[in-house]
């Protein structure tokens, strides 16, 4: 028998995730991206600048397709890829300032229907979501997080 608790945060997860989601690919295809693309952008944002085999792992991509990926990205305005001034073999790949919009505003795409969440909400029902939710948050960082250091 599952605990209520649990329940509850599934069924929670669930809307959440569907949500969430639902505007998040509709973006990447309006956008005409990938989620390895995406994915990748967040990595890149992230990080603030990488390789192509920190994408590639980050991906679990062979190098060859992780270089396919840049030169797309690199064809759309997105990133950009510079010599590293420590060794000219390699590559370091930036988000451009296009770049920054585009994950900036797959972000708000994702999160923009918890605005309408919001307003069927009053007050009281406000302070209470996020007071648990600042636990839960708090709670949740004290667990192993298994996407350290490489998430």
């Amino acid at each position: 028998m599952i605990s209520p608790f649990l329940e509850t945060m599934r069924d929670w997860i669930e809307v959440f995730m569907r949500r969430s989601m639902h505007n998040f690919i509709t973006y990447a295809k309006e956008k005409n991206l990938s989620m390895s693309q995406i994915n990748a952008l967040f990595h890149i944002h992230r990080k603030n600048s990488c390789s192509v085999s920190e994408i590639s792992d980050h991906l679990g991509i062979t190098n060859a397709a992780s270089s396919q990926m840049v030169d797309r990205l690199v064809q759309q305005k997105i990133i950009i890829r510079t010599e590293d001034p420590n060794d000219r073999r390699n590559k370091i790949i930036q988000l451009t300032d296009h770049g920054h919009e585009v994950v900036i505003e797959t972000m708000h795409a994702r999160q923009r229907w918890l605005s309408d969440l919001e307003s069927l909400l009053n007050e009281k029902e406000k302070e209470q979501v996020i007071t648990t939710l600042k636990m839960l948050t708090e709670k949740a960082k004290q667990l192993h997080d298994p996407c350290e250091p490489n998430c």
